[in-house]
């Protein structure tokens, strides 16, 4: 186990942008495109390629000092298993039980979204700020936090989980290149990229779904 680890924490790329990059997170890098991309398709894959992600970027960001988004990760791996079986499941309400249908927010679901957001970050800073050695608290129990909230929305296919996803990642990029993890950073761009695709395709999915069932069939 020791062996493997030093091998994952050891230089793939000796230096990118002044910094060198790591086995580890050049498989976080793989993983993690290769999840959100299959999350803005809606293929199944993307659960079990994003635990593998998860526990690349467990070891990443403990390495890093980012104490809050390592506790994040284990948070993400469980939610994982859950939003796998309730992709596999689909909803009750349709015929197709393994094709759960995009949906919007509820107002007090947003509601409710955005107060936990506030509160748990305000909470975590305080935890990171006075428990640990973290340099950066705030955006570290942002990103952490408002995952949490992406997450869920991901889960159960609400629409606006993207634009959550989409600011976490303005959040994330400068914080990850300030803390020498340059690919990472590289990665969070391209995650900005692939979540706007998300959200154009979802929003296209969604529109089709609207349409297809009021479509009448000619000489009904």
């Amino acid at each position: 186990m020791t062996t493997l680890l030093d091998w994952m924490n050891s230089p793939a790329i000796p230096n990118l942008l002044g910094a060198p990059v790591s086995w580890i997170e050049v498989i976080g890098f793989v993983t993690g495109g290769a999840c959100v991309y299959g999350v803005a398709r809606q293929k199944l894959w993307n659960w079990p390629i994003g635990i593998l992600n998860n526990i690349a970027f467990i070891i990443l960001f403990l390495g890093a000092g980012l104490y809050g988004e390592t506790i994040l990760q284990v948070i993400f791996a469980a939610v994982a298993i859950y939003g796998w079986i309730n992709w596999i499941r689909g909803n009750a309400d349709t015929a197709a039980k393994d094709d759960l249908p995009i949906r919007d927010a509820g107002g007090k679901e947003a509601l409710l979204g955005i107060a936990a957001t506030l509160v748990g970050t305000a909470a975590i800073a305080m935890v990171l700020t006075h428990g640990t050695n973290s340099q950066v608290p705030w955006p570290d129990a942002f990103v952490l936090t408002a995952s949490l909230l992406a997450t869920y929305g991901q889960a159960k296919k609400i629409f606006q989980h993207w634009y959550v996803w989409i600011l976490i990642d303005v959040v994330s990029i400068p914080l990850y290149f300030s803390r020498g993890l340059a690919l990472t950073g590289i990665l969070y761009i391209g995650f900005l990229a692939l979540c706007i695709y998300g959200l154009i395709d979802w929003k296209r999915t969604r529109t089709t779904e609207t349409i297809a069932p009021t479509t009448v069939p000619a000489g009904a």
